[in-house]
């Protein structure tokens, strides 16, 4: 099969999805690995029907992956995730929305598009959790104990768009992070980054049926077959906080090829042209070692 993996810049050096690529490369198959956020594009040529089996996404949310990504589902080729569930979990406010409609646990999210917007919470949802609204891997993820606290973080919280504020789940100060690689689960704990005094380094730990109920349905909610939920264990009960389209998956057992067999297996059962790939012709900038490792650079 020939797959493009599209890598931004954020994870140039990440084992996930590099190995996953190294993988499905020493199986055989093409493998071509594009960063969107450093190569010139002739777009049109580039993504077109025939041109990959599927085309898999790891970047961050606001990158332009995502744009590319949505250009290889709109001429009929095969994404891994759905691009449409990529779409529904990269905006944490939109994510938010179709979390609570659906059932799932998630806190009361408030949004706004200017960060003073947010002293009209009142007083007793404090704390408060804020954090963009299409942030990733823990980018400015806040904890504001007061509305003082608000006001001081004012000038900060302006360069970020689109802001979402949940009340903090009262938690041990661990995350649970449940991933799902092929409709198997494997959940992991780590210290969150609202306590970084914590000394928990990110372990296996067993999963809670409940737990494993909630990940699923997370998964059948979005629409998601690679992917990762964090989650607070508080007073009331587990509390889904973050949804992740294609996580680290750190500590899952033999994660490489596993990932790697679930690409293969979502490449072949999705819609992705069989036809020959044509022959991509053009300049598009400098990819770095993936011409030599994986195969042609696009």
């Amino acid at each position: 099969m020939r797959l493009c993996f599209l890598v931004e810049e954020h994870y140039r050096h990440d084992g996930m999805p590099l190995d996953v690529a190294r993988q499905l490369t020493a199986w055989g198959h093409r493998v071509d690995v594009l960063r969107p956020g450093d190569s010139l594009l002739a777009i049109s040529e580039t993504v077109r029907a025939g041109s990959h089996d599927a085309w898999v996404l790891k970047t961050v949310s606001g990158g332009p992956g995502l744009t590319l990504l949505e250009a290889a589902a709109a001429v009929g080729l095969t994404t891994v995730n759905d691009v449409r569930s990529i779409r529904g979990v990269r905006d944490k406010a939109l994510a938010a929305v179709i979390a609570r409609t659906r059932g799932l646990p998630v806190p009361v999210t408030y949004a706004a598009a200017r960060w003073e917007r947010l002293a009209e919470i009142p007083a007793a949802e404090y704390p408060l959790v804020v954090k963009p609204a299409d942030g990733s891997s823990g980018r400015a993820v806040r904890l504001v104990p007061t509305p003082d606290h608000l006001l001081a973080l004012g000038p900060e919280l302006e360069r970020e768009g689109l802001l979402i504020a949940q009340p903090y789940v009262p938690n041990s100060g661990t995350d649970l992070k449940v991933y799902c690689v092929d409709g198997e689960f494997h959940a992991t704990e780590r210290c969150s980054p609202l306590h970084p005094g914590q000394a928990v380094r990110e372990r296996q730990v067993p999963l809670a049926a409940e737990v494993a109920r909630i990940a699923a349905q997370v998964g059948e909610v979005f629409g998601l077959d690679l992917y990762g939920v964090d989650v607070l264990l508080g007073p009331d009960g587990p509390v889904v906080v973050d949804v992740n389209d294609f996580p680290s998956f750190r500590q899952v057992p033999d994660a490489v090829a596993r990932v790697a067999q679930a690409v293969l297996r979502l490449a072949r059962s999705g819609t992705a042209v069989s036809a020959p790939a044509p022959a991509l012709v053009g300049a598009y900038g400098q990819l770095g070692y993936d011409r030599d490792e994986f195969g042609a650079a696009i």
